[in-house]
């Protein structure tokens, strides 16, 4: 489902429309959503980016130009997650705190990846698949792991690197 709050730019391509679930989200000029992933209220895709099946990216969540998000990709918005409050009513809205996240241009996230509610992850840096990532990753940088620790200090790019987006 596609929500009528939604701001698509031109050229955006969602493969499969009545199987993914978009709502008060702005997706970028040209970027590529895949099959089974819900982009959540308030939640920004800059332009060029590939955000493939099954990823969650939720409130609070910025992802700027040119960013790759691989399959299975799961966002977190809240530190202390909790159904009910301390009296035991259900918690609302207004009963926690949503935490910003950030993915800055031409960053590729791996496959099965879990980015924790306040992380930025740097301009070019590559996060291995299926690795948790509890703290910032600086511009460049490899990380990998649970939770994600560097692995390189410098991510090679290719002809069609973050400098051409």
């Amino acid at each position: 489902m596609i929500a009528k709050d939604v701001l698509l730019a031109e050229g955006v391509l969602i493969h499969h429309p009545d199987l993914v679930n978009l709502y008060g989200c702005s997706i970028g000029e040209g970027t590529r959503v895949g099959t089974f992933v819900e982009i959540q209220r308030g939640a920004v895709v800059g332009r060029n980016c590939k955000i493939s099946s099954h990823s969650f990216i939720c409130s609070g969540v910025r992802i700027e130009d040119g960013v790759f998000i691989g399959h299975g990709v799961m966002f977190i918005n809240d530190r202390y997650p909790s159904a009910v409050n301390p009296d035991g009513s259900l918690q609302t809205d207004t009963d926690w705190e949503c935490i910003e996240t950030r993915v800055e241009t031409g960053a590729s996230i791996g496959s099965n990846a879990t980015i924790l509610a306040g992380v930025a992850i740097g301009k070019g840096a590559l996060v291995g698949a299926g690795s948790v990532v509890t703290r910032d990753v600086p511009a460049g940088t490899v990380v990998a792991g649970v939770p994600a620790r560097r692995i390189a200090s410098q991510r090679r790019q290719s002809s069609t690197s973050a400098a051409t987006l």
